[in-house]
């Protein structure tokens, strides 16, 4: 089997490695030439993924890395993990799917499989994405090549998340397209859950990043809720989850950020007005949780407040900048919109995070492109008048944290575990 992977990111890359390693030939695609050279060289670029994993892929010929798109020609399978995100507007933008289609479309042979992966509404698969490859290759869909849907469902950040044991749903245009999909990825995932339509396996996706966005919600609400009541949502949190049956737990934070949770319900409540329905569940939680940068930084005004100190000329170290603890990705992070509110309020801001040295240029936050993360020491972290913890890294020492500040805001409940002076934490 030979087949191509477009998007070498987050999803595009894991998927190509677990490929290789079952013997199939794995053609990365990607428009990035700096990603193409670095795969080819054996160097990785994402934090969870070792060099020595890349080489040996390399090394065994099972994997190489491009930016021509002609040679899918070459192949009988192409899955496509290219991003999804939102427009200015708040609203659905695939024009990475499109652009791809149109890209593959005048080498696409007959026979071949194609598998969008990447994280959309209902109906992308089996019409935008259908329509674009028809109207340039000239050939049909279930007829000619075939179709599906696949979601990613990768876990960066967690150990417990591998790619060859995590049961993957696929949904075909036609039931032969189905079948085919299904004989592609048993290659290298184990379980499989074949579903009826690519538009099921689409909703499927939704609903999963949905579900945890409403509940993400909740517990941010209950957060200012208990917190005027003088109860620690985080000590009932824990308490609650001692119960064995009907209870998930959920923690609060500073907002919601990442490739998925922020984003995936708007495909969802956008699709839906196509269809006259209005998901008002799904955006009064989207409210709440883009409230909680709000919250948090009025709690670190009232913090600094209580030590005759404003906003305005602070010195507020953020610490750390990735959407999730143990990641190097800072996609539509919370650190970036609490970074922005800090300063616009005048204080002087600063970051730390071990796995961001230096913050690369961002469609939505350019203004801090180029900008170095501090040194982890005592001289640096006391000059600070507050530290707020946005991203709770494991690699942080959080107890030289508490020999160093005067004043922390903690929005992970880092610090609940280690001993420090009354009233030095905040929690938010």
């Amino acid at each position: 089997m030979k087949l191509a992977i477009v998007g070498l990111g987050y999803v595009g890359l894991p998927l190509s490695l677990q490929f290789a390693r079952c013997q199939a030939n794995v053609l990365g695609l990607d428009i990035d030439r700096a990603k193409v050279d670095s795969l080819n060289a054996g160097r990785s670029y994402i934090k969870h993924i070792t060099d020595a994993a890349i080489r040996e892929q390399i090394d065994a010929k099972n994997f190489s890395a491009s930016t021509d798109f002609s040679r899918v020609k070459e192949v009988s399978a192409i899955i496509i993990c290219v991003p999804t995100p939102l427009n200015k507007n708040r609203e659905p933008d695939i024009s990475y799917i499109t652009e791809t289609g149109k890209a593959i479309a005048p080498h696409l042979q007959k026979g071949t499989v194609v598998v969008l992966e990447s994280t959309t509404y209902p109906g992308t698969t089996d019409e935008d994405l259908r329509k674009v490859i028809e109207s340039t290759s000239g050939l049909k869909a279930g007829t000619d090549f075939h179709l599906a849907f696949s979601p990613e469902r990768e876990d960066p950040g967690n150990p417990q998340s591998v790619v060859a044991t995590i049961p993957k749903i696929v949904g075909g245009y036609t039931p032969a397209c189905l079948e085919k999909a299904v004989a592609l990825y048993s290659i290298a995932i184990r379980t499989l859950v074949p579903v009826s339509s690519c538009r099921v396996a689409e909703a499927a996706k939704l609903l999963e990043n949905t579900f945890r966005g409403v509940n993400i919600a909740l517990v941010n609400e209950l957060k200012v809720v208990y917190a005027a009541m003088g109860i620690d949502v985080w000590e009932v949190i824990n308490a609650a989850k001692t119960k064995p049956f009907g209870f998930m737990a959920f923690y609060p934070g500073p907002g919601l950020g990442g490739h998925c949770i922020p984003i995936d319900p708007f495909y969802l409540t956008w699709k839906a007005r196509e269809y006259g329905q209005h998901t008002r569940f799904i955006e009064l939680s989207g409210e709440v949780n883009t409230a909680m940068p709000e919250y948090v930084i009025h709690r670190v005004a009232e913090a600094l407040n209580e030590h005759r100190k404003p906003v305005k000329g602070s010195k507020v170290l953020i610490l750390g900048l990735a959407y999730k603890p143990n990641v190097d990705d800072d996609r539509e992070s919370p650190s970036y919109i609490l970074m922005e509110m800090l300063k616009h309020r005048g204080a002087e801001v600063s970051y730390h995070d071990p796995y961001v040295p230096v913050i690369r240029p961002t469609r939505e936050h350019p203004q801090w492109a180029g900008t170095k993360s501090v040194s982890w020491n005592k001289e640096t972290v006391s000059a600070f008048d507050l530290v707020l913890i946005a991203t709770n890294h494991a690699s942080v020492n959080y107890q030289d944290l508490a020999n160093w500040a005067t004043c922390i805001v903690d929005s992970r409940n880092a610090m609940s575990t280690l001993k420090t002076k009354p009233g030095q934490v905040w929690k938010a």
